[in-house]
């Protein structure tokens, strides 16, 4: 006979929408929070989705959300999650952001999603901590929150403040968020039930679009960027990839320091280096299977790459992940094999 479950203590959630907002953006909280209580069997989570005046939600495309509150002081939750798409202020935003500040204070998990950052930014929620600013506000939220620590990460988690750059990254972090307070092993449930693929932590970089102005892409740097994401495996030289892309060496070699203060071939290998810490820390692969499919013709100069640029070899870099997420337990994700000790030279 089955024992039956004990119950959870339930976390509640309120999620505070500003217009304008999306289903795709506001879908990766509630569907996170949905599946982890079917999936668990118990009331991990109960949320509630509150506007400023209790009003439905206008979406775009036309449709409502419908809200379950209005938000303001007498809001209590365990964790507060601001989400808009961009900062629009409102008749009455100072009242909004005076309730903000409060309602923060004094609750124990705050989150900014896209441009909910912005929001508790100006509450002055944010001060002293890690933020993750979507890429394209990055530089303006810089110089105007000079007391925020801003990164270009997909998400940060900074003792009570969480913040993400939104999109696809919402997925990862929620489900980062999920598995911190709950397992991994239910976050990997929630994601594959989701047909998610190998999960990003907060330590990946956002991926930009690269504009020369707003709304204008640059064909060139964004077709190199293209060929190099399609060839890990077997990386291409930079005269391949100018070829490629209808350009000279040296024009491309010019787009990518104005655009991203590099040279092809340093990003280029930042981008495998990053492929292989993802599977490092998502995969059963043996580190010489992650290197030879992140284009490296030897574990020895993978391994040297690796430390060079995170500053532990991938051996460490697995050990230090698993005991991280299974509290000490060497053990392989999904597969269950031990991980064998680091070499002391790898």
């Amino acid at each position: 006979m089955s024992r039956p479950v004990p119950p959870a203590r339930t976390t509640q959630v309120a999620i505070v929408a500003l217009p304008p907002v999306s289903l795709s953006g506001i879908g990766p909280i509630v569907d996170a929070l949905t599946l982890a209580n079917e999936i668990d069997g118990r009331a991990l989570y109960r949320w509630q989705v509150c506007s400023w005046d209790g009003r439905a939600v206008p979406l775009s495309g036309g449709a409502q959300l419908p809200a379950d509150a209005a938000f303001g002081d007498a809001i209590a939750c365990d964790w507060l999650i601001v989400i808009s798409e961009r900062y629009q202020q409102f008749a009455d935003y100072r009242l909004f952001l005076a309730s903000l500040s409060r309602v923060g204070q004094r609750t124990p998990l705050v989150t900014g999603i896209h441009h909910g950052v912005w929001w508790l930014a100006m509450a002055g929620q944010l001060s002293g901590y890690r933020v993750s600013v979507n890429w394209e506000t990055y530089q303006q939220f810089s110089e105007q929150f000079e007391r925020s620590i801003v990164t270009q990460q997909i998400f940060e988690i900074d003792r009570d403040r969480a913040t993400c750059a939104g999109g696809q990254a919402s997925v990862d972090f929620m489900l980062a968020m999920i598995g911190r307070d709950h397992g991994p092993e239910l976050a990997e449930r929630i994601a594959d039930t989701l047909g998610v693929g190998v999960l990003r932590n907060g330590d990946e970089r956002q991926r930009i679009p690269y504009v020369t102005a707003p709304g204008e892409r640059h064909p060139r740097l964004n077709d190199a960027l293209q060929l190099m994401e399609a060839n890990i495996e077997d990386p291409l030289t930079t005269d391949e990839i100018a070829g490629l892309v209808g350009i000279s060496r040296r024009q491309l070699e010019r787009l990518f320091r104005q655009y991203l203060d590099a040279m092809p071939s340093k990003y280029y290998l930042g981008l495998r280096l990053s492929k292989a810490r993802t599977q490092l820390q998502r995969t059963g692969k043996s580190v010489v299977q992650i290197s030879l499919a992140c284009g490296f013709s030897s574990a020895a100069h993978f391994s040297n790459a690796y430390r060079e640029r995170f500053n532990v070899t991938p051996r460490e870099e697995r050990r230090n992940w698993l005991e991280k997420q299974h509290g000490g337990m060497l053990v392989e994700p999904r597969a269950g094999a031990l991980i064998e000790p680091p070499d002391r030279d790898a």
